[in-house]
């Protein structure tokens, strides 16, 4: 069966990782039974990349309000203060936030991480395509970052991401660094601006659930290998 060929392929680069249905139900079930949250008020925001490859990743939350958007290229939070306050005020009354993040990176039956099949493609291609573009900038000695106005996304990744340089191309798996990396800018990003805005939530608690979304082939279910899950209560942000 293809579905547990590329589980095999999945569990060999992220040995935690579950499967969409077992994540959906496994973090459904804690915010409900262990946190005493009503998810049918519960409005999610995503801070994933805006590769059009995730919209099925965001799916096995279907049964939740949203999601609202707010990430692009990398996952990195670029709507910033001012769509995470957006975000903010359009939590149901005596409802709950959640905000699923993170970046994703694909995975091919034939071991090759950081690439997949994509619909209809023939050849497999990066994915994902902005952070394996910008390893292949930093591989380039005579890289230097600069924001540009016409490129802003991809230029800002690479720029934060480019103080990690070296411990990203020197990792034995370059393609699992930079992803990882990203996801710890991402979760420091959001926190932050969690923190700069929490006068704007005006419900008690905020779940957060981070973590590499690992893409694979069309109509097989997507992975999640989580880093972060907490219940952040905001009086205390």
């Amino acid at each position: 069966m293809l579905q547990r060929r590329f589980e095999k392929v999945v569990l060999n680069n992220y040995p935690d990782a579950l499967d969409a249905r077992d994540t959906s139900i496994k973090y459904l079930g804690l915010l409900q039974n262990n946190h005493d949250i009503d998810i049918a008020k519960m409005l999610m925001a995503t801070s994933l990349c805006s590769d059009d490859i995730n919209i099925p990743s965001t799916s096995f939350f279907n049964v939740v309000l949203g999601p609202f958007f707010l990430g692009g290229l990398g996952g990195l939070p670029y709507s910033g203060i001012t769509g995470l306050t957006a975000f903010a005020h359009h939590i149901p009354d005596n409802g709950t936030a959640f905000i699923f993040y993170g970046p994703h990176i694909g995975v091919t039956l034939e071991n090759e991480v950081g690439k997949m099949y994509r619909p209809r493609q023939e050849n497999a291609g990066a994915c994902c395509g902005a952070l394996m573009l910008a390893l292949e900038r930093l591989k380039d000695d005579t890289y230097s970052p600069e924001i540009k106005t016409i490129d802003y996304q991809q230029s800002y990744l690479e720029s934060v991401l480019f103080p990690r340089r070296e411990e990203i191309v020197n990792d034995k798996s370059p393609q699992r660094k930079i992803t990882e990396c990203a996801f710890e800018l991402i979760d420091e990003m959001l926190h932050e601006y969690l923190r700069v805005v929490k006068s704007e939530f005006k419900v008690d608690k905020i779940g957060l659930l981070g973590g590499i979304v690992i893409n694979t082939d069309f109509g097989i279910d997507d992975y999640f290998s989580v880093r972060n899950f907490e219940i952040i209560r905001t009086r205390y942000l």
